[in-house]
């Protein structure tokens, strides 16, 4: 198991992005969370095993029907041992 951050940048909000991400980590058993950032951003905390999580990268790269991926950065990160992937609907301050 291993935790990456994912930070996508483009075309990803208000395009079902998010809850196409959560359909995907679904499938493919990964947990973790996803949210849109005040900048247009979308970030994901994601959690899983080397395959599920680089088939859950290759969805990243090219994201929903309706969105246009123009960058992708990853880092690993500290396992949080998620239970399930979420969808965060607002930012909490």
């Amino acid at each position: 198991m291993k935790h990456l951050n994912i930070l996508v940048s483009g075309k990803v909000q208000g395009v079902f992005y998010r809850d196409t991400a959560k359909a995907v980590a679904d499938q493919l058993g990964v947990k973790g969370t996803v949210i849109n950032n005040t900048n247009g951003t979308v970030f994901i905390e994601a959690e899983g095993d080397d395959f599920s999580l680089e088939m859950f990268l290759e969805f990243c790269r090219k994201g929903s029907d309706r969105s246009e991926v123009e960058n992708l950065e990853t880092s690993e990160g500290e396992l949080k041992n998620y239970r399930n992937f979420e969808v965060i609907r607002k930012k909490s301050s």
